[in-house]
């Protein structure tokens, strides 16, 4: 008779779906009404990447010569890219402090879905890239960017650069529950974004890159979301180099291959994390 009555009262797949979509809205709520009551954040996060475009515009961008097109175009992309990768940290330092702070234990006492934690975060993440990217599309046209492709063309790049952020935030998610203080949390964000943005097309060509440094430049997930941004957006010239490389011959479809390989391997791993952090 108990082992009916406990069939008959556990919820359904739909049931279990729908509190794991409802339990995710509310995180999410939740965090953006965090980033509204402490807007450091917010401005710190886009004036950084404002001082970038500025810094290689005009100080590097004098000194670095591309053939048929113009430095500051080639740059915004990349700018872009790198923008919405650092944009993808707050999740793993947003875990970390609830973490150490008890929130995440109070989380544990409520009837919700353990998942709609790092959902929500994640999806909160991409409140702060949205308006990063509006941020660093107005400073590209002030220092000379236009997108040149078609109206489609420029929504499916910025729809790319979100995704792809959002895809980094699972990474950035694992780290933040492996380490037990935000400060460590900085310095191994750091360890991982800054290789993986600077060893990368984003602020020179990789044929320009040393044999080693060009073969993973040319494979990086942020080369290939860089390249596809730039195609996109009509920012390539017909007179500059190319490449045999598979990933820049085909940088869209590279991209949405390797968020499509991050998810798969980093959401998993964040969730049984997860479940490994709050049980310690």
């Amino acid at each position: 008779m108990s082992s009916t009555l406990a069939t008959i009262e556990r919820p359904s797949l739909a049931q279990r779906l729908a509190m794991v979509v409802t339990d995710s809205v509310t995180i999410t709520k939740r965090n953006v009404i965090k980033i509204r009551r402490v807007p450091d954040v917010l401005i710190f996060s886009t004036i950084s990447p404002i001082m970038f475009v500025l810094l290689f515009a005009y100080v590097f961008g004098s000194a670095i010569q591309l053939d048929g097109t113009s430095y500051r175009e080639f740059l915004i992309a990349g700018i872009f890219a790198q923008t919405v990768v650092f944009g993808a940290t707050f999740t793993g330092l947003s875990l970390a402090e609830d973490m150490q702070k008890g929130i995440i234990d109070r989380f544990r006492s409520l009837p919700m879905a353990p998942s709609a934690v790092l959902i929500g975060r994640t999806l909160a993440d991409v409140v702060i890239n949205v308006v990063s990217l509006v941020v660093m599309s107005l400073t590209g046209l002030v220092v000379g960017w236009r997108i040149r492709g078609s109206f489609l063309d420029a929504v499916l790049a910025y729809v790319l650069l979100l995704l792809f952020a959002y895809a980094i935030s699972w990474i950035m998610a694992v780290v933040g529950l492996l380490v037990r203080a935000p400060e460590v949390y900085n310095n191994a964000s750091f360890m991982v974004i800054f290789p993986l943005t600077f060893i990368a097309n984003t602020f020179v060509p990789t044929q320009n890159l040393p044999t080693v440094l060009r073969v993973i430049a040319d494979w990086s997930p942020v080369s290939a979301v860089t390249q596809a941004a730039r195609d996109l957006f009509g920012n390539v010239s017909p007179m500059g180099p190319s490449t045999d490389v598979w990933p820049m011959r085909h940088p869209v479809a590279t991209t949405f291959l390797w968020i499509v390989v991050i998810l798969a391997i980093f959401v998993p791993l964040a969730l049984r994390q997860y479940k490994r952090s709050v049980s310690r």
